[in-house]
């Protein structure tokens, strides 16, 4: 949530500082602004709502200069508005942040009684106040900007302007994602690759704690206390091209049919030769090591977390090792049995989820051993594991997860071939009926998107319900939840996902003649029980949706909707079952006419507790 893009060079930087922070508006947002340093004098403009306002302002009172930091606000210290709206100035001093100060109010009762005056609610302006002050005494930008860090407690990623000194740009991270372009004779700062991809594909990935100076063409980094550090700058391989809309009307809609791609792209030289085992080549852990595990966890949030209780069904099944599923903001404060022997398995698209974050951290700290499932290279997530397994999704700009999600139910399906291989619980002959029906998901899910029109009439039909219902049963059970989160993030439409089993310990309560119920109906061995809760639907005059495989539609009688998918062996079916819900609820929301890219009050990336 939230997103920083600071730019230092010879070009006019409010018009690459604003298509920067379009390029960041996935990570949802309420208010934005720039700051822009020229002639030894840093002016502001900031505006409440999208980018358009801000656009609008610019247009009538423009800002002039090559150097200048920008921000979209997601609110949490102070409401939507101008005022509070990024960057905030004191004296020489313009700062934008992410991320929480928890002490804020601590040290603003302080620096109220010196004599400070604020002009918004918000935390940042502390650090605003804080460089200031300290500047005033030390007489230096970069010793103050240290000096006010480490006074406050909390997460951030700041971008720091000074009118004073106006050929240095400093920025620093604790706890939220902040990333470095490199350019020829260019810098660029920003909260995801994405926003300088037009510019540089040359990153730098800042670690905790770490600060960087931009001065005279040159960066220096170095941690808060001024030890240097020595940064390597990563070569980024996605295109611009492919953070575009590509003709597609939304983002969500582009990111559904690059499901094929990402998925081919995810598995590509992962399946060895003879397609026997599979080769995770981040993992860093051998046989000897995974045969020890004698318990996994799986911790994640929204969707991530669905992704694992799926992974939770194909791990047991593959590998015959426990598997429990947490979600990330309650497995730090219950504190959770880890050993040496205990894996901890954390998914997250970003890398940078603060629950998922803190649970690594407090699972590291027990002794366990954790491997990242995630998407983006070099992320928080990624670095602090001892193995990583990325998904190959390429940026997700939409922020209602839908690449990012089969790509993690892909990964999680190779890892649990690698464990049943070094555990000595799966065959090389099942591993290869296993792999090769792997190699024919990107396919079969072309095939389900060929259905894209007819999914699309089921959803005119239905758009107007109040309230959905998602029933599957075993791993069905989790795409279920993924299809009520799905309608409910982008249509606001209620919707909630349970296990077809439990229907008549509640649910069934809610059946009359208004209520979509969708049914997950695959061939599996649970398939006859789903059709008995299906019968029981369509006895109490529920509008019955029902996803089928090839050959299954004359078990279930006569349906108001039937959407029929490729047979597909049952490890991988959940992948090939939540096209279809993804398109369901993408039509429904256009139908409604909701912000599908950008649903209210949510944001892509979750970087704050």
């Amino acid at each position: 949530m939230c997103g920083i893009v600071g730019y230092f060079g010879q070009q006019q930087a409010t018009p690459i500082i604003i298509d920067g922070l379009r390029r960041l508006e996935y990570r949802g947002y309420d208010s934005a602004g720039v700051a822009i340093l020229n002639g030894g004098k840093i002016e502001v403009r900031r505006a409440k709502g999208k980018l358009a306002e801000l656009e609008t302002l610019l247009g009538q009172s423009p800002l002039a200069g090559v150097r200048g930091i920008g921000h979209t606000r997601w609110a949490t210290h102070g409401r939507p508005s101008e005022t509070n709206a990024h960057p905030h100035c004191a004296g020489e001093v313009a700062v934008v942040h992410n991320g929480i100060i928890e002490n804020y109010l601590e040290l603003k009762d302080r620096l109220i009684a010196q004599g400070h005056e604020f002009s918004s609610e918000t935390d940042t302006e502390i650090i605003a106040h804080l460089v200031d002050q300290h500047l005033s005494q030390c007489g230096d930008f970069e010793t103050a900007v240290r000096q006010a860090l480490g006074e406050v407690r909390g997460a951030y990623a700041v971008a720091i302007l000074c009118q004073s000194e106006p050929d240095k740009m400093i920025a620093a991270k604790l706890g939220s994602p902040l990333v470095v372009g490199q350019g020829q004779g260019e810098f660029f700062v920003a909260s995801d690759i994405p926003a300088m991809l037009s510019h540089t594909r040359e990153m730098i990935f800042l670690e905790e704690g770490e600060l960087v100076v931009y001065h005279d063409g040159d960066l220096r980094f170095s941690d808060l206390a001024g030890t240097p550090v020595t940064k390597t700058a990563k070569t980024i391989t996605w295109s611009p091209l492919m953070a575009e809309k590509g003709g597609y009307r939304h983002f969500m809609l582009k990111e559904i049919y690059e499901q094929p791609r990402a998925i081919a792209d995810t598995v590509a030289s992962r399946v060895k030769d003879g397609h026997s085992d599979v080769y995770l080549e981040g993992l860093q852990l051998d046989d000897e090591q995974l045969r020890q595990f004698d318990r996994l966890y799986v911790v994640a949030c929204g969707t991530s977390w669905h992704a694992g209780l799926t992974g939770k069904f194909l791990i047991e099944k593959l590998a015959r090792v426990p598997v429990e599923v947490d979600i990330a903001s309650e497995f730090r404060y219950r504190d959770p049995l880890v050993t040496d022997r205990t894996l901890i398995i954390l998914i997250s698209q970003s890398g940078e989820t603060a629950d998922t974050l803190a649970a690594l951290r407090e699972a590291r700290g027990k002794g366990g051993k954790a491997l990242a499932i995630c998407n983006v290279v070099e992320s928080s997530i990624a670095r602090e594991s001892d193995g990583v397994i990325y998904t190959h999704a390429g940026p997700e700009i939409g922020v209602a997860s839908t690449k990012a999600f089969t790509t993690q139910l892909v990964a999680l399906y190779l890892l649990a071939l690698r464990l049943g291989r070094a555990r000595g619980t799966l065959d090389a002959q099942r591993c290869i009926e296993l792999t090769e029906a792997l190699l024919t998901l990107p396919r079969k899910i072309e095939e389900v998107l060929e259905l894209d029109e007819q999914i699309e009439a089921i959803a005119k039909t239905f758009m107007s319900a109040s309230d959905f219902l998602y029933l599957g049963r075993g791993n069905q059970y989790p795409i279920a939840l993924e299809g009520a989160l799905k309608l409910k993030e982008i249509s606001y439409i209620h919707a909630e996902g349970y296990p077809a089993g439990e229907m008549k310990h509640g649910p069934i309560a809610l059946i009359d003649e208004q209520l979509p119920v969708v049914f997950l109906c695959p061939r599996n061995e649970t398939l006859e029980k789903v059709v008995s809760n299906l019968e029981e639907v369509r006895a109490r005059d529920g509008r019955v949706i029902a996803v089928v495989t090839e050959g299954q539609e004359n078990l279930l009688g006569e349906v108001d909707a039937l959407i029929t998918v490729p047979d597909i062996i049952d490890e991988l079916a959940p992948v090939l079952m939540s096209i279809p819900m993804q398109l369901l609820a993408y039509h429904v929301a256009v139908f409604k006419g909701t912000d599908v890219d950008q649903p209210r009050n949510l944001a892509k990336s979750v970087t704050v507790e």
